[in-house]
Formats: C-alpha cells, structure tokens, sequence
C-alpha cells in the first residue's frame, strides 16, 4: 500500500469527530450502543461527504479546475457540502438537482440543504421530469468548458474511489479511538447510499488488518443491489490504494429492509428514530439517511440480532438541514 498521506487532500473538515456512549438510547433498545458523530465534520452544518469532498476537491484542484459540479435531489446532503466547500475553496458551484416522488413538498423547495445551497451561492439546475440528472450535467459540462471554464465533475454522493479514500481515513480515526478509549467494537452499523462510505470504511480497515464487520442500512435499494455498488466500489478503492481487491471477499453486507417505498420517503420506524434520538440523547437524525439507519439498528436491538453484550458503534453520517424540508412529518 502508497503512503496513504501523500495522496492529495485538502482540510476542510473538523476532525477528529468525537466517539462516543449513548446510554440513554442504549438503556431504551437493549444494547449497548456507541456512536461516531460525523455530523461535526463542521463545514457547512457538517456531514460525510466532507471527508469525501477533501480528496475530490484536491483532485479537481490538482487538475487546475474553477468550477465544481455534482448531482443529487433537491434536498441532498452532498450537494449541500459541495457548495460550502466550492465557497471555503473559491470554486464556483454548480448542482445539478432532482426531485424526489412521495416527499413531503410544503418546505422541501424552500428550506433545509436547498436554502443552504443558496446562501453557499450555487447556481441550482433543476432536473424536469423525465430527464436523467446525468445526462443534464454533461451537457452542463460541456456548456461550461465551451464557455472557458475549467469543470470538475464530482459523482453522486461524491462515491468514486477518490471520494471514498475520506473513509479510509475515518476507519483509521475510529481505530485508534477505540484503542485509546479502551472500547471493543463488535459492528459498525451505517445508513448505506452512493456507497462511497461503506466502500471507504471498509477498505479502511482491511488494510489496517481489522475485521470488524461493517453493517449498512440501505436507504435507497434492496439488499442484493446495494450489496453489488459497495462491492464493486470496494474493490475499485483496494486497487487504487495498491490493495488486492480479493480482500473484498465476503466484507461488504447491506440490508434492504429499512427503506420503506424508496429513498427520501419516511417509514414510522424512520420518524420514530429521529423523534427517540433527539429525546433521550439530543442527537438529530435526518428524515432519508441516518433515521433509516438507526431505524435499522433499533429494530436489530430489539429483535435480538443484537444482542445486549455487544457494542454496536453507529456512524452518525449527518444530514440534520434536511429535518426542515420534512417539517410536516414531524
């Protein structure tokens, strides 16, 4: 393996985040549960894809670009991060921006990450309907180089390899929390997307030699689907930091049993989440990523999947802005 410092990285996130016991939420589900609070990552209201964001920003730097340009729903986290760190970084942003079916609409175009997009001064292009955001930003990247501008694509949820090394890191922060604070971690349990987290993580702690497993919740697929995108992103992420993408071999497990009619759409289990968080340990959720998540952990605690002699650490991925668009739900 490359001496992981020397990939280009820039910092603009806080770290490391703290980790830490949930005792009160621990007493409530019977197990006993830990949680890494990566929504301090600190810019922009914070979240996961900063870490994301410190390598692909590098690289968009690294390749003399001015502009950044990424995809998401109207209400995405990573597009909200993208644009904090387009203004810390002096990028232009551009975001390309989807709707969402079966989502709460009274606040959902006016308030949470899209308000922040706009004060951050992105430039918004909605997607209309029955169009592929993909498509529209190529075509936004064309646009942009015709005009001479240097654009820099970021993937969905910025989940490439690249994007994936700011888990990579993170697996080594936690590793050395947990050493530090003398805690034995039985499984990580994360709300599962793009990918690019659960792939980071993982690879993170295959090449430091540490086999805890890594447990995410897709918020947005079955189990086979989301199982395939980690895998083949995991592998794509060994290879790129010199690894034998065989070590991938039976690390990557998903569960799609969480997310309901498809992503951004609550469940009860979802709402009864966030609402039990904020109440027993002050700690905000979001609506479409890490409610679903700890939904998923609740749910194994209760059913005795979990079991109360194991210490289950939830990466807390972030997305709080988001409660505002789905204030009417909750």
């Amino acid at each position: 393996m490359p001496d992981f410092d020397s990939i280009p990285r820039m910092t603009i996130g806080h770290g490391p985040t703290p980790l830490e016991a949930m005792p009160r939420l621990s007493q409530a589900v019977g197990c006993n549960l830990y949680i890494k609070r990566d929504d301090c990552t600190g810019l922009g209201a914070g979240g996961n894809k900063t870490r994301k964001l410190e390598y692909l920003v590098a690289a968009a730097r690294d390749e003399g670009a001015d502009t950044l340009v990424t995809i998401g729903g109207l209400q995405s986290n990573h597009a909200r991060q993208t644009a904090a760190a387009a203004a810390k970084c002096g990028f232009v942003c551009e975001l390309v921006l989807e709707d969402v079916a079966g989502t709460p609409k009274q606040d959902y175009y006016n308030n949470g990450n899209l308000l922040l997009d706009r004060l951050f001064g992105a430039n918004i292009h909605p997607v209309v309907e029955g169009e592929d955001g993909v498509v529209v930003a190529d075509q936004l990247m064309a646009r942009l180089a015709e005009a001479g501008r240097k654009p820099y694509l970021i993937p969905v949820g910025g989940s490439n390899e690249v994007g994936s090394l700011g888990y990579v890191r993170c697996a080594h922060e936690i590793l050395a929390q947990i050493t530090t604070q003398n805690i034995q971690v039985d499984q990580i349990v994360h709300a599962s997307g793009s990918a690019g987290t659960q792939a980071g993580l993982l690879a993170g702690l295959i090449a430091a030699g540490a086999d805890i497993p890594v447990l995410g919740i897709a918020v947005s697929r079955d189990t086979e689907a989301q199982q395939a995108l980690v895998q083949a992103l995991l592998e794509k992420t060994l290879q790129y930091l010199g690894l034998d993408p065989a070590l991938a071999t039976g690390r990557v497990v998903a569960d799609g049993g969480y997310f309901g009619e498809g992503y951004g759409i609550t469940t009860p289990a979802t709402l009864e989440a966030v609402k039990m968080c904020a109440r027993v340990e002050g700690i905000l959720l979001d609506p479409v990523y890490t409610g679903k998540g700890m939904a998923g952990l609740i749910d194994k605690c209760r059913s005795g999947v979990f079991s109360s002699g194991q210490n289950i650490l939830f990466l807390h991925t972030g997305g709080s802005p988001g409660l505002f668009a789905y204030r009417e739900l909750l």
